[in-house]
């Protein structure tokens, strides 16, 4: 129990102190300017807001605080512990460069693999070359793969629990017909308690930070456990990390994609855990985890993409219907009963055969609505919608069977979140120049006749 005490208070310091709350504050920052353009992208798709850009960041930051206390106390556990003189803060520096600058390398799969073979190099130039300085980074290799294998056992929960929040509805053309998905991406912010062994020196200099007495050694793994013995003074610190997920699913649903990401990712995990191990055998082995770290996760990311291109697509219309894609919550479709994944067969007991007949109704140019559904399992249902406020729309999108004319569809594999809402904003752009453009012309012909009634006023 006093373990879990001073690893818990390790991590209430990480959130109190002034200087680390600023620090999270930071990466809320970044957290809410990335989510103002996924609110954003959902406005003007769904015709209204889903989440704020402020609720998402706001549960980012909560579930990564409850999900960075529960790894802690995973990481005190299993023994984890790290060199004063070892630089672990580097790997979490390198996680947050990424979230910035390299979303694509965001994983510590990646960040892990770069700083442990830059840790084995460093020592092996150390002692070719005899000049201990070089030796910089001084990181166990085996403590390190262990705590990056761990980290994603906890992403893997996370992507399961919220990876499918702020999902972005998408289309793409394949074989010729349009096929409807989601893209996802979310961060959390995780404050992780880490084991430092300090010296007797250094020991005494630890501010703000939990000082404990090993009682529990046995546990600890590792090539650093014959110093522990030998020092019995270790500190328990916080430093904040970044865990990202990002996917885009045309053959499941938003849940569903999470639920077999996430598993896929806590699969991973467990057995970089396991691999890790092989660490004490020698420094061959060492560059074999790191390599296998990044090679896996990356064959695991293409697994999936693999996936993705290989499977029936989930999300389309036919001659028999329109597919609803996504519905918003609180909407006059969300009240009906109408679902992601269902069939609209008949619009006011009448097959849709003209699309524009639907759109219409999409943006709410109805007083009263009856459709007919027919459910993923098949089963069909009547729906009845009456007194519709003007100013409402359905709130659905739909899979429509041809490009609408007056639609952006992008395609999500080749462009980024904020390519596409530049996208969607030149779209804008040009509509309001083709209003201008129009009312240019009315003017125009307003002014030619305005000329020939002047014409025919100076003959008489």
């Amino acid at each position: 129990m006093e373990i879990a005490i001073h690893t818990l208070r390790a991590v209430a310091y990480a959130i109190a102190d002034p200087s680390n709350a600023f620090i999270l504050m930071m990466i809320a920052l970044i957290f809410y300017n990335k989510n103002k353009k996924i609110a954003a992208m959902q406005k003007m798709i769904m015709g209204e807001s889903l989440d704020s850009a402020f609720e998402l960041t706001i549960s980012q930051i909560v579930i990564g605080i409850f999900a960075g206390a529960a790894a802690s106390l995973i990481f005190t556990y299993a023994g984890l512990v790290f060199d004063e003189n070892s630089n672990i803060y580097l790997l979490f520096m390198v996680s947050l460069f990424f979230m910035a600058f390299k979303p694509r390398f965001i994983c510590f799969s990646y960040s892990g693999a770069v700083l442990g073979i830059a840790s084995l190099l460093f020592k092996y130039a150390a002692n070719t070359l005899n000049m201990p300085q070089l030796d910089v980074i001084n990181i166990d290799i085996l403590t390190l793969m262990t705590l990056v294998g761990i980290l994603h056992i906890v992403e893997g929960s996370l992507v399961m629990i919220d990876g499918s929040r702020g999902a972005i509805p998408v289309f793409t053309n394949r074989d010729n017909k349009i096929i409807g998905g989601f893209a996802l991406k979310r961060y959390w912010a995780l404050p992780i308690a880490l084991l430092i062994l300090l010296s007797a020196t250094s020991s005494n200099l630890v501010v703000g930070q939990s000082v404990m007495i090993p009682e529990w050694r046995h546990l600890i793994k590792g090539n650093i456990i014959d110093r522990i013995v030998k020092n019995s003074v270790i500190a328990s610190i916080a430093l904040y990390g970044v865990i990202g997920y990002s996917g885009i699913t045309f053959t499941k649903s938003k849940r569903a994609k999470t639920l077999t990401s996430g598993a896929l990712i806590m699969v991973y995990g467990v057995l970089l855990t396991a691999v890790a191990q092989l660490a004490v055998l020698g420094t061959a082995y060492q560059f074999f985890i790191l390599i296998f770290a990044a090679v896996v996760h990356e064959a695991m990311l293409r697994l999936e993409k693999h996936m993705e291109f290989t499977m029936k697509p989930k999300f389309s219309s036919s001659d028999e219907g329109i597919m609803v894609l996504a519905v918003a919550p609180k909407s006059p479709a969300f009240q009906m009963g109408i679902e992601s994944g269902d069939l609209i067969v008949e619009l006011n007991g009448k097959a849709i055969e003209v699309e524009e007949e639907i759109f219409n109704i999409i943006k709410g140019n109805f007083s009263s609505l009856s459709l007919k559904i027919k459910k993923p399992f098949g089963d069909l249902k009547n729906v009845n919608y009456s007194n519709m406020a003007s100013n409402k729309r359905l709130g659905i999108v739909i899979v429509p069977r041809e490009i609408p004319k007056d639609t952006a569809i992008v395609n999500m594999n080749d462009e980024s979140f904020k390519e596409v809402i530049e996208k969607i904003k030149n779209k804008d752009k040009d509509e309001y120049k083709d209003e201008d453009k129009d009312k240019d012309e009315d003017k125009n012909i307003k002014q030619e006749e305005d000329q020939k009634q002047e014409q025919e006023q100076d003959k008489k």
